[in-house]
């Protein structure tokens, strides 16, 4: 398998370090319901480990939450809610929304709040180093002293500088020089550190839990192409600062991003779809098919024309399963060079496109050799087999009871109480069951309104 690495800036043959491989993918920051961007980049990492797995590799998936960041703090206060209580609520609608598209749950899911205390350890070492500094409290790493800094996003700092338009700051001895602590400000949350009551900053948590749940080298580090600067690079020029060994990462893996328009799709600019939103009107196949038919290093821009394509589309492998095998005793139609294509592609840096060509000539080649009266049944398993891999069930859609809509009515009226109470993991829990009963939910000003998914 060759893998694309964005620190070489080519494709490598992949194999773990160890007997096992290690990888770790950056999570999401907590303080709003994830996007259909959110479920691009997961639904592709799930897939990188399900072929992984496949192969033959046991993998070790670590995925952390950000759960103390200013955003956080800000929408807390606003809402009358502690910080922990505001990523409660949406930690949990993430993993209802992951379990709906059919994504695989980490091995771990450390969140920041719970790794404060090897932050400062490892805060402690670079400051004894000489790696950074103290500044009325704050705590900064100290680029100059990275070996190779930039390497990542293969920029010179004052390439970097040019680029990021960054202020003088007085506390700084160099303007790129980046927080590792930040001294507390009134009314947000705090721990006790040697340099007084603070938080962490954000691209320690990642070293700090990637370090304690993997070790000190891991095979994978994913994430997004946006986080290529400056979080992995600071994830970098700390971790092997700290650890003293290189590289921090043998295979960097970063997705492109999704597009609404000309924008990347993001919470900051406020040009998202969620992914409930999405799963209200398409299957959560329909969703995977659509990403997945883009190479994971490329761009995408969100289109429901595209994703109603995929849902279209879906109908095609789903009939080559759905008719029966064929008769028992006739020749069996042999699926192998299939599936001999399907992993050519898939170790060709993740080539879902490709593998998803051969899917589709898989199936129309069932239909054919069914019709021409050969026993499919064997050919069936594989194409169940490969679609799996790229976490495709092929369930027939649901359809919904209409005649249950007083027990509809109801279950949404103990929905909106719930939500009243603040308890969402519930509230949300009723909506994705009502969402596998065929009924699509849609909160609005005026009330909830409900219909059959179509």
């Amino acid at each position: 398998m060759r893998l694309y690495d964005t620190l070489t800036a080519q494709k490598r043959d992949f194999a773990p370090l160890g007997d096992e491989v290690k990888m770790y993918v950056c999570g999401i920051t907590p303080y709003s319901p994830s996007h259909v961007g959110h479920a691009m980049s997961y639904v592709y990492f799930d897939v990188l480990r399900r072929w992984l797995e496949a192969k033959g590799w046991k993998v070790r998936h670590v995925q952390n939450f950000t759960d103390i960041d200013d955003k956080i703090i800000d929408r807390a206060q606003r809402e009358g809610l502690t910080a922990r209580e505001l990523a409660d609520r949406y930690i949990a609608e993430y993993f209802e929304d992951m379990d709906a598209l059919n994504v695989q749950r980490a091995h771990v899911y450390p969140r920041a709040t719970e790794s404060i205390g090897l932050m400062i350890e490892i805060i402690v070492r670079l400051i004894e180093r000489g790696h950074a500094y103290v500044s009325q409290g704050d705590v900064y790493f100290r680029v100059l002293s990275a070996k190779g800094y930039g390497k990542l996003s293969h920029r010179t700092l004052e390439g970097m500088m040019a680029g990021a338009r960054v202020e003088p700051d007085p506390g700084k001895e160099h303007p790129m020089d980046f927080a590792l602590w930040k001294a507390a400000k009134p009314g947000e949350p705090w721990w006790d550190s040697p340099w007084g009551k603070g938080r962490p900053g954000w691209h320690i948590e990642c070293s700090a839990m990637s370090i304690h749940y993997l070790g000190e080298t891991l095979d994978i580090h994913g994430g997004g192409q946006d986080l290529i600067f400056p979080h992995h690079e600071n994830e970098i020029a700390q971790s092997e600062a700290y650890t003293g060994k290189e590289p921090f990462v043998r295979w960097w893996v970063h997705n492109g991003l999704l597009r609404l328009g000309l924008d990347k799709m993001s919470k900051s600019l406020g040009n998202l779809i969620t992914i409930k939103e999405a799963l209200a009107r398409f299957s959560p196949d329909a969703l995977r098919l659509f990403f997945l038919s883009s190479h994971y290093r490329s761009p995408l821009t969100w289109s429901e024309e595209g994703v109603a394509s995929a849902e279209r589309a879906l109908e095609r492998l789903r009939s080559a399963l759905r008719d029966g095998p064929g008769p028992a005793n006739a020749p069996s139609f042999d699926a192998s060079s299939f599936a001999s294509r399907f992993a050519q592609s898939m170790d060709d840096d993740l080539n879902t496109p490709q593998a998803l060509a051969s899917l589709f000539d898989l199936a129309r080649e069932i239909n054919r050799a069914r019709e021409g009266g050969a026993n499919v049944a064997g050919a069936q398993g594989v194409l169940r087999h490969l679609a799996g891999i790229l976490g495709l069930t092929l369930q027939e859609p649901v359809k919904a009871d209409l005649t249950a809509r007083p027990f509809i009515e109801l279950l949404i009226e103990v929905r909106g109480e719930l939500r009243k109470m603040r308890q969402y993991a519930l509230a949300d829990r009723i909506r994705s069951r009502l969402m596998d009963m065929g009924i699509a939910l849609e909160d609005t000003p005026q009330g909830t309104r409900w219909r059959p998914l179509e």
